[in-house]
Order: C-alpha cells, then structure tokens, then sequence
C-alpha cells in the first residue's frame, strides 16, 4: 500500500510539474479566426500527455479498479508521440526534456499495468488493445489530423 502510494505521488507531482510547463508554453492568438486553425490545437498535445499522467496517477493512488487501463493509455500514449516522431509521420511539439521524462514514466507504467503489481483488476488483452488504440488516436488527434 505505501509503495503504490509513493510511486503515485512521485507519478502525480511530475504530471502536475509537466502539465504547468506545457501550459506555459500555450500561445492564445489574437483574433477569433486564429482560434479554428490546426496550429492552436496541436499545442495541447503535450498538455493531454500530462493530463493522462494525472489521471492514471490518481487513479493509482486511490486504487481505483480501471488503474492499469489508465496506465496502459498513458503509457502507450507518451511511447508513441516520439515514435511517431522519429518515423516521419509527424514532427513532435513535445520538447526533449518532456520526451524523455514521460518516456520514463510511460515505461513505468507499461510495467505496473502489465505485471499487475499492485493487485488490482487485471489488464485484459481487449483493454489492452483498447489502450493502443485509444493512444494512437489522441496522438493522431493532436499532431496529424
């Protein structure tokens, strides 16, 4: 109970810090038209990242039983905007520093909601595909579509 807790903590206080960093880089034009181009909106694309961080970090720390699905997309999300990245489909907006540090936390993840460390409702194969889907489509959403 306290190692899940910890390591939600420590999960929830880097969303948090990413999330206010990501917020800070948002431009809001002038204009009302500037507000319908894919530029404005592909800016919340790190921000959504964080976010999902937040939420499975939460989520684990309460442990609620959709933890390691929210996990899984978290996990599967922040993997594939660099991968994503380096196979030319899109140029990512997410700078280095946040690349690297989701990175690590989506790897984390992975492992947590896969092995089912803390005992909590097993990931099936159908969520699991789920996930990768549901990740592909936010990266997609955000910097492709």
């Amino acid at each position: 109970m306290k190692k899940r807790k910890t390591i939600a903590l420590l999960l929830l206080i880097i969303g948090l810090a990413l999330s206010i960093a990501f917020i800070v880089k948002i431009q809001f034009p002038q204009g009302f038209e500037a507000y319908f181009k894919r530029s404005y909106y592909n800016q919340f694309g790190p921000l959504a990242i964080s976010v999902e961080l937040l939420i499975a970090s939460y989520y684990l720390f309460i442990g609620h039983k959709k933890t390691n699905f929210t996990l899984a997309l978290f996990g599967f999300t922040a993997l594939l905007d660099p991968l994503f990245n380096q196979i030319g489909l899109f140029e990512s907006i997410v700078p280095l520093y946040g690349t690297i540090i989701l990175s690590i936390c989506a790897l984390l993840c992975l492992w947590l909601a896969f092995s089912n460390t803390f005992k909590l409702k097993r990931l099936s194969k159908l969520a699991a595909f789920f996930s990768i889907v549901l990740g592909v489509f936010v990266e997609l959403f955000f910097n492709y579509l």
